[in-house]
């Protein structure tokens, strides 16, 4: 399958989906994965774009395109929590996702990355960073926040979790009979769900559904960076079951740069990789041209050795 870039690294420069279709064509990808801050129209002129240039689109990100009524600032992965303990909230949620289904099964392609809601509580994560940033990853403070973290999330996860679950048996309904993976993905903020033991209750629920994990190497090398478990961790336990990855690179806890931009051994990840696997380049602005190149053409090189 062909290295494949996400439209996240140039979609808010563009509101013409084809003009930023030739862009991309002009990196030399033959694949993409469109983004979720794509209007329907994008998403359309995007899919007439790629026949004329023989671009595959091989996964969408929910939601693509983006809700009705929302601006594309605003419609963020995470704006209609699939975990909400509000029934009009998941409703939609359930909806717009079941949209990002249709039109992955129009153009072919093979999965959907989902976010799977959140526990509503406060979220410290962007705190850790900063402490982290100012050299205090081991200070008294890093630590009580952490395990601030841990308790007030403990507390409240069972009931955010079943919410999850009942989206994704919907969800994984329809994806079976529209026949598309749907990949769930490792998570940037730590009330976020699934965390990493959560995927296991997931993955055991749903054993040989159309669920899959989803990795993305920023978001497991965060986790590794601000001390919560191994970037390896997510890929021992769930490696058998992986549909794609989003490949980026992270500096400290900078992500979605371009890889060797940053400090991940890409190389570490080539023994969970099948034939079949979607590899996507998830860079995000100010990433250059240049630099997604380069990053794009070293995991070409050390994959197909």
């Amino acid at each position: 399958m062909p290295l494949a870039i996400s439209t996240s690294w140039n979609a808010y420069r563009f509101d013409d989906g084809e003009k930023l279709l030739f862009e991309i064509d002009g990196l030399g990808f033959k694949a993409v994965e469109l983004s979720f801050n794509l209007s329907a129209g994008m998403v359309q002129e995007i899919a007439d774009a790629s026949a004329r240039l023989d671009i595959g689109i091989v996964s969408l990100h929910n939601y693509c395109p983006i809700p009705d009524g929302l601006s594309r600032k605003l419609a963020l992965p995470d704006c209609y929590s699939l975990a909400s303990l509000d029934k009009e909230e998941r409703f939609l949620a359930v909806k717009y996702t079941k949209r990002s289904i249709d039109f992955a099964s129009r153009f072919e392609a093979k999965a959907v990355v989902l976010h799977c809601g959140r526990v509503e509580t406060a979220d410290y994560t962007r705190q850790l960073i900063n402490l982290y940033n100012r050299g205090e990853s081991g200070s008294k403070e890093f630590l009580q926040i952490k395990e601030k973290m841990r308790r007030e999330r403990g507390l409240l996860s069972a009931k955010f979790l079943t919410q999850a679950l009942f989206s994704l048996d919907e969800l994984n309904d329809y994806a079976r009979s529209k026949g598309i993976l749907l990949g769930i993905e490792t998570r940037f903020y730590y009330r976020e769900i699934p965390d990493i033991d959560e995927m296991g209750l997931l993955f055991e629920k749903f054993d040989g559904s159309q669920l899959r994990y989803w990795h993305d190497t920023g978001h497991a090398k965060l986790m590794e960076n601000l001390g919560f478990l191994r970037h390896l961790d997510y890929l021992e336990r769930y490696g058998r079951i992986i549909a794609g990855f989003h490949l980026h690179d992270i500096a400290g806890c900078q992500d979605h740069l371009a890889p060797l931009e940053g400090e991940i051994d890409f190389r570490m990840l080539k023994p969970y990789l099948k034939k079949d696997t979607i590899l996507v380049i998830e860079a995000h602005q100010p990433a250059t041209a240049e630099a997604v190149v380069k990053g794009s053409d070293f995991i070409s090189r050390i994959y197909e050795k």
